[in-house]
C-alpha cells in the first residue's frame, strides 16, 4: 500500500521534471519561444504550484479508493512476484487513514485487520503532541513545492487538449546555481519530463517524467536508477481541486549498492467523496 507520504515522493519526482520529450501535438514549440512566453510560463508555473498545494491540503477532506498493483520483475522483464491491494482511504478525527479492504483478491488477514484497528484507535486517541508532530511532517511533505519555483526555469512549449480540457504544456529546466534544500531538493536536477496545466484553474492534468541521473532516497540507501519512468494523471473533483486518478511507476533501484530491484507499479484512484459533516471513521 502506498502511504500518503510515499505518493508525495512520487509527485515530487514528477514536479521536479525538466522536459526533453518530443511534443506530441498542439502548437509548435518555436511559436512560444519568446520573452512574452517566458513571462507567461513563469506565471503559469506559479499559479499551478499554488493550485497543487491547495489540492494537496484538500486531500484530508476526501475519502477515496486506491488500487495498488505492485509487480517485481526479473532481469528479463518477466514478473517474478505480484501483489494487489485494494484500500479505502478514510478520515479518522480529520486525518487520512488507509484501510486495507482486499489483498490479492482476499479479505484482510486477522493480523492485517488488527493492524488497521490499532491504527484507527491511535488516531482516535491522538495526543496534542502527537498531532503536532504529524501535522509538522505533513507540512514538510508539502513545503517543497515552493522550492520548485526556485529550482527551475519554465518555458511554455505549446497547448494541447487533454481529457477534453485545454492545457498549457510546460517544460522546466534546472535553474543554474540552484542549491538544493530539504530532503527532496536533490531530485530536482535528476529527472526530466513534461507538465500539462489546466488553462481554467491551473491544476495539474498530467505529468510525464523520467529519471536521468541516479539518486538516493529512503533510509536504506536505495538508489533510483536512470531510465525509471513515472506517469501521473489527475482528475478534477470540483471546487478547483485536483486528485490523482492514475500513477504508473516503472523503476529500477539498487538497494545498498548491491541488489537490483525492478518495479512495475500502477495505482488507480476512484470514488472521491468530500466529507462535509465532520471527521469520518469506520466503526
Amino acid at each position: 500500500m502506498l502511504s500518503k507520504s510515499s505518493m508525495q515522493v512520487l509527485l515530487v519526482m514528477l514536479a521536479a521534471s525538466s522536459a526533453v520529450f518530443a511534443q506530441s501535438g498542439g502548437k509548435s514549440p518555436a511559436g512560444f519561444q519568446n520573452d512574452a512566453s517566458v513571462l507567461a510560463a513563469r506565471q503559469i508555473a506559479e499559479l499551478s504550484v499554488a493550485a497543487t498545494e491547495r489540492s494537496w491540503r484538500a486531500r484530508d477532506q476526501y475519502t477515496y479508493t486506491e488500487r495498488d498493483e505492485d509487480r517485481r520483475l526479473d532481469a528479463r522483464g518477466q514478473v517474478k512476484s505480484e501483489n494487489t491491494d485494494l484500500s479505502r482511504i478514510i478520515l479518522v478525527e480529520g486525518a487520512s487513514f488507509e484501510q486495507l479492504m482486499e489483498h490479492n483478491g482476499h479479505a484482510p488477514s486477522a493480523r492485517e485487520q488488527t493492524k488497521s484497528y490499532e491504527g484507527i484507535e491511535k488516531l482516535r486517541h491522538e495526543t496534542t503532541a502527537e498531532r503536532s508532530v504529524r501535522l509538522r511532517k505533513e507540512g514538510e511533505n508539502i513545503s517543497f513545492l515552493g522550492d520548485v519555483l526556485e529550482a527551475f526555469d519554465f518555458q511554455l512549449i505549446g497547448e494541447e487538449t487533454v481529457g477534453g480540457r485545454p492545457a498549457y504544456v510546460l517544460q522546466a529546466t534546472p535553474h543554474p546555481g540552484y542549491h538544493a534544500r530539504g530532503k527532496y531538493g536533490k531530485m530536482f536536477s535528476k529527472v526530466e519530463g513534461k507538465l500539462w496545466v489546466d488553462e481554467d484553474d491551473f491544476g495539474w492534468i498530467k505529468v510525464d517524467g523520467e529519471v536521468t541521473q541516479a539518486f538516493s532516497m529512503g533510509y536504506f540507501v536505495a538508489r533510483v536508477q536512470p531510465g525509471s519512468h513515472i506517469l501521473l494523471n489527475e482528475t478534477s473533483v470540483g471546487h478547483d481541486v485536483w486528485m490523482p486518478s492514475r500513477i504508473e511507476v516503472r523503476a529500477s533501484a539498487r538497494v545498498l549498492y548491491l541488489k537490483s530491484v525492478d518495479i512495475d507499479r500502477i495505482l488507480t484512484y476512484s470514488d472521491y467523496t468530500q466529507v462535509t459533516d465532520g471527521p469520518y471513521s469506520v466503526q
